[in-house]
């Protein structure tokens, strides 16, 4: 299976005037292990699910063997990871009882998206049966798919500060054009998500970024003015869709952006607004200087 930037527009080197190697043009090498253990953890540990028959929790994580690391060649991240995770998880029902349980995941890679990762959900030896079983498996399994689609992000985006500066295709990418259109480009919007991107940047266009973790519609553009967008994350209800109102406005040379989310589940509310700050506007700000200043 084809690796994440086989295909992407190649990214060239800025040029300076003191010939500084800004990206480390030929070939360089970040090891990323020691970070991705650390947010896999973080990650793991917040997986709380809860139905009418009680509540289950990931309560440890008792093994994460595996590496990550990010090339720079000649300009294109590369991005190589593999783990083998075992992790145990608790559950307690409503009348008190506990149950403890256990969760595989033997093959998270970057050869594979994170819907064909395998995941395996069993009780610990000797446990007696339990509805609470069903719930892990289910809704659990869909808060660990996402946690790992969490972690790819980031791991694109976050960790990948500096290797790499904007400036494709020989052109350099100005800072000062307008968010509005540049955040329709589909080659701009893979840079800042370092992620594969479909878009349609027109009203009626559909777009899907992050590995399909995030999809939706556009139904209006006006340049320099707004976005209107239907805007789901994957593991809202099926077919349910938030509106997502981006408006810019000129003061005194500097943009002003103003964000309105409407139809947002309610128990997503807090992640998603801290989800478009960090993979959006901070991705934005590290690729191309946008948004110094967040409010």
């Amino acid at each position: 299976m084809a690796k994440w930037g086989e295909g992407d527009p190649r990214w060239i080197v800025e040029e300076r005037a003191d010939a500084t190697n800004v990206n480390n043009w030929h070939w360089t090498e970040r090891d990323a292990s020691n970070w991705s253990t650390d947010k896999l953890k973080t990650l793991f540990l917040a997986v709380r699910v809860q139905n009418e028959e009680g509540k289950c929790e990931v309560t440890e994580v008792n093994k994460l063997d595996g590496e990550a690391s990010i090339n720079n060649r000649k300009g294109k991240l590369i991005f190589f990871y593999e783990w083998s995770i075992k992790l145990n998880w608790t559950g307690t029902s409503k009348s008190g009882v506990q149950y403890k349980g256990h969760v595989e995941i033997p093959n998270l890679s970057d050869e594979n998206s994170v819907d064909e990762v395998e995941i395996s959900v069993s009780l610990a030896k000797d446990e007696p049966d339990t509805n609470l079983v069903g719930l892990m498996k289910e809704e659990g399994v869909k808060l660990l798919r996402e946690a790992m689609g969490i972690y790819i992000s980031t791991l694109k985006t976050e960790f990948t500060q500096g290797m790499i500066l904007p400036t494709m295709n020989g052109e350099s990418v100005d800072p000062a054009g307008q968010p509005a259109l540049k955040t329709e480009e589909h080659k701009l919007v893979q840079a800042f998500t370092h992620a594969p991107a479909m878009l349609e940047a027109d009203k009626g266009g559909k777009f899907h970024l992050v590995d399909g973790n995030v999809s939706g519609e556009f139904t209006d553009l006006i340049p320099e003015k707004h976005i209107v967008m239907k805007w789901r994350f994957k593991s809202w209800p099926e077919g349910h869709f938030a509106t997502i109102t981006l408006t810019f406005t000129d003061k005194n040379g500097e943009t002003e952006l103003c964000v309105e989310g409407r139809g947002i589940p309610a128990p997503e509310e807090e992640r998603t607004r801290q989800g478009w700050q960090r993979y959006y506007f901070e991705g934005i700000r590290q690729t191309f200087g946008y948004g110094a200043r967040f409010f």
